[in-house]
């Protein structure tokens, strides 16, 4: 079959052949954004109303326990003379106690001590448990069954009792460190309760947080990853710390976040018994438990501080329950 090259010379030009322009594919790019593992996480979080409705929540407990006792007229300690068990007014929109003292303040107080010991300990948690599961699941073999048969004798451990006993032992020394070194006097307004609530925090309630990191390890660790980075020669510190825990990062997140109302629920019933705070700062629990003798006559001395606990507790485990949820990588579209 002959070509006509006649005719394909006037159908073909040099212009044909030129460079393509950078516009030339520009229709055709697909207009995308990478998203990472943290805005994904977001994404899904913000999805979630109820999380959010938690989240909005908790930003107003904060002002309200941190930046509320400053624009107040009274301190939590104030004895207004005449305004002895005064029910709610303009004066004191929650009413004050028997003594004269605003209940509003010292419910910021009472707040600000739950909050703080639910994030304390959260960070305890999080700390000790995940170093000590990871070093449980990265060495395994004989040593990972004695760290484990650790965690089952600490579960064993009634808490309680064990705060019971370390505020005995820590009520005198403490005492006589507040009085000869200066540097010591803030302690004497916290008391030996609160930090016998931190001590067991971080003897007890780290063994949760163990067992789940542990559990990520195991799967970690088989994986190529790891292997290339045992071939290089990592140390198990390092593998640990760069390699390990930032690939279960999610899980610790959610799991710390899920202790906090546990903490503020622990904190307020030890508050209850008269284990915790030392009066007169306040607690949520001290509160609820000053206020019986009166229920009858002053009911909202009960009643303010109770809701205030419940609605803490609740709007951390919504959130918690939610975060749980927007850092789980199976969820990831």
């Amino acid at each position: 079959m002959r070509v006509n090259m006649l005719s394909l010379q006037n159908k073909v030009s040099p212009e044909d052949f030129a460079p393509l322009g950078d516009d030339c594919f520009q229709e055709e790019a697909l207009d995308t954004e990478e998203i990472g593992y943290w805005k994904a996480s977001w994404e899904r979080l913000r999805a979630n109303r109820i999380a959010m409705t938690a989240l909005v929540f908790i930003v107003i407990l904060m002002f309200f326990a941190f930046l509320g006792p400053k624009l107040s007229p009274y301190t939590y300690d104030q004895q207004v003379r005449g305004d002895e068990a005064m029910w709610p007014c303009f004066k004191h929109p929650f009413g004050t106690d028997r003594l004269g003292r605003d209940i509003l303040v010292r419910c910021m107080i009472g707040t600000r001590i739950s909050l703080i010991v639910g994030m304390v300990s959260a960070v305890i948690v999080m700390i000790v448990g995940s170093i000590y599961g990871a070093i449980s699941g990265l060495i395994g073999g004989k040593t990972d069954i004695i760290m484990m048969r650790v965690v089952d004798i600490v579960y064993s451990v009634p808490e309680i009792l064990l705060i019971v006993v370390i505020k005995l032992i820590i009520s005198e020394p403490l005492d006589a460190l507040i009085n000869t070194v200066p540097a010591f006097k803030g302690l004497q307004k916290v008391g030996s309760g609160l930090i016998a609530i931190f001590i067991v925090y971080g003897c007890l309630y780290w063994v949760g947080m163990a067992r789940i990191v542990r559990g990520q390890i195991l799967q970690l660790k088989n994986l190529d990853f790891v292997t290339a980075a045992q071939a290089l020669g990592c140390s198990r510190g390092r593998m640990i710390r760069e390699h390990l825990l930032p690939n279960c990062i999610g899980q610790l997140v959610a799991t710390a976040m899920l202790q906090i109302p546990s903490a503020i629920f622990t904190e307020a019933f030890l508050s209850y018994l008269g284990i915790g705070v030392s009066a007169p700062l306040a607690s949520l629990g001290s509160l609820t438990s000053e206020s019986l003798n009166g229920f009858s006559s002053y009911p909202y001395r009960l009643i303010f501080p109770a809701v205030l606990i419940s609605l803490i507790i609740l709007s951390f485990n919504l959130f918690g329950d939610g975060l749980r949820d927007a850092l789980d990588p199976k969820m990831k579209k």
